[in-house]
């Protein structure tokens, strides 16, 4: 069994483009929809959470004689050669919102309300680490080492079990509140209470989608020697 522990932390925006743009002494709100649209593309790539997991990744295996006798299978586990190992492991994961194809198709306007479909968010892995120095081992005498192909092999197992369960962490829902925490203030220039709008995603997303959701071209690996 594995352990794992999530924290998760309120990022601090810095958005540039992203608050609605106004000349000093110019309090005059924006009146129409293209505006609104244009104000929140500006937004572009919008980070919007942060997630550190410490997870703890174990493996247990002996060596085992399988053969065929009088028909039948048979599997005999070989005594003293139980091995287990227990692997701390650390990774980074961020969300983040483009805004950059937000168009009119992702509003959703009733009398005085006015719903916000979020383009799906993007998953990235950041880093991803192993701490060394507190690996624990049980090696039996007539079993070898793990290898470092075996160590490398525990951290990509690692790394898929942290992915499958995003959901649990809840980045999505913190993505999604911080997104509109940039957003509500945009939509209220243009003439909308607060209580009116509501600010979603076009799902809500399970582990089975985590694999459309992930962006793979800023993955940076770390090590603790």
């Amino acid at each position: 069994m594995s352990k794992v522990v999530y924290y998760l932390i309120l990022l601090v925006l810095l958005v540039t483009g992203c608050n609605g743009k106004k000349e000093k002494g110019n309090t005059a709100a924006m009146d129409t929809i293209p505006d609104m649209i244009m104000q929140i593309q500006e937004c572009s790539r919008l980070y919007t959470a942060e997630v550190h997991v410490h997870k703890i990744v174990t493996h247990q295996d002996e060596k085992t004689l399988k053969g065929h006798f009088l028909g039948h299978n048979i599997s005999w586990d070989i005594p003293a050669t139980e091995r287990k190992i227990a692997i701390p492991m650390d990774a980074t994961l961020k969300a983040y919102i483009d805004f950059s194809q937000f168009t009119e198709n992702n509003i959703r306007r009733k009398g005085n309300t006015i719903e916000i479909i979020l383009p799906d968010p993007r998953i990235v892995l950041t880093s991803s680490r192993i701490n060394y120095q507190e690996i624990k081992r049980d090696i039996a005498p007539l079993r070898g080492n793990y290898s470092d192909k075996e160590l490398s092999d525990y951290e990509q197992q690692g790394r898929r079990q942290i992915i499958r369960q995003l959901p649990e962490s809840g980045i999505l829902n913190l993505a999604r509140d911080n997104a509109a925490r940039i957003l509500i203030p945009i939509i209220e220039m243009t003439g909308y209470r607060e209580n009116n709008i509501t600010i979603s995603f076009r799902k809500n997303f399970t582990g089975s989608d985590i694999p459309s959701l992930l962006d793979n071209s800023n993955v940076e690996h770390g090590k603790d020697k």
